[in-house]
């Protein structure tokens, strides 16, 4: 069986059709429950773990796991923004297209990242330009 088929059940439909926007509608709203739902379970183990140890090597290693916690838990917020951003995106028909330069992202792009808003090319350019830039 052909990879694309089975990634895409509308793969041979016209680009971004009703099939396909209707799944990818269903996976980011998929993904963002689910990054909720960490989100909120991590905020939950955060406030329970907050005791204060006496021991200053303990102290140190919640300090350090608190620190690790908070910065996953500010990654799960941006991408919940990026979710968010790509639904909006589907709502007003812009979803599926380089927003530098308009061409078709490509469905198996947008699979592999649905928050995808540049195509292959714009992106790679961008990730050349920040190396040069910041070595």
């Amino acid at each position: 069986m052909n990879i694309r088929v089975a990634l895409d059940p509308a793969f041979n439909d016209e680009y971004m059709s009703a099939a396909h926007q209707a799944h990818f509608k269903r996976v980011l709203y998929n993904w963002r429950r689910q990054l909720l739902e960490e989100v909120a379970g991590a905020a939950s183990q955060m406030a329970n773990s907050a005791a204060n140890d006496a021991d200053p090597v303990d102290r140190a290693s919640q300090a350090e796991e608190l620190q690790v916690a908070v910065r996953t838990q500010d990654r799960r917020r941006r991408l919940i923004d990026k979710i968010d951003s790509s639904i909006g995106s589907l709502d007003s028909k812009d979803y599926g297209y380089c927003e530098a330069c308009g061409v078709e992202i490509g469905i198996q792009r947008l699979h592999a990242r649905p928050t995808a808003t540049q195509c292959f090319d714009c992106k790679s350019l961008e990730e050349q330009k920040e190396r040069q830039v910041h070595g």
